[in-house]
């Protein structure tokens, strides 16, 4: 029996998925088959690119229709704890060696996005900081060797 897989999310990241599944199921599956019954009414299908692309962008839809339902599904949802680092936390934390202090939002990895310094707990500092406490300080294994960092503060 195969392992049932867990889907991390926030609250946020839960909604906006089931916001995309509500416009693909509600909006763009309707204008795709609209489109497609248009193409149709040309003529010869065989050599009908409006038809060959409607029925691409279907195929595309419903695969992500899918694909959200599943992670919908399997989603474990939750809320950021202020005591430990979970899901939904936001944490400062402090690099010992130079003082520089980051404020990171922990998601899920479907939600996770570095630029928005939104880290999963299955990258190098959210798998070293998850479950963690303010004050705790943890050696962080990275890629580019290891560093210590303390967790300044949990939000």
């Amino acid at each position: 029996m195969k392992k049932e897989e867990k889907i991390f999310l926030t609250p946020e990241g839960f909604l906006a998925l089931e916001e995309e599944l509500s416009d693909l199921k509600e909006n763009q599956r309707p204008k795709v088959i609209q489109d497609i019954k248009e193409a149709r009414a040309l003529g010869d299908l065989s050599e009908n690119a409006e038809y060959d692309t409607a029925k691409n962008e279907q195929a595309r839809i419903e695969a992500r229709i899918k694909e959200i339902e599943y992670k919908l599904e399997h989603s474990v949802v939750q809320e950021g704890s202020k005591d430990s680092v979970s899901i939904g936390s936001t944490v400062t934390i402090k690099y010992v060696d130079d003082d520089e202090e980051e404020v990171y939002k922990m998601v899920g990895s479907l939600e996770a996005d570095p630029f928005d310094n939104k880290i999963s707990n299955e990258s190098p500092i959210g798998n070293a900081i998850f479950g963690k406490k303010v004050g705790d300080q943890i050696d962080v294994e990275s890629p580019n060797g290891s560093y210590k960092i303390e967790i300044v503060k949990i939000a």
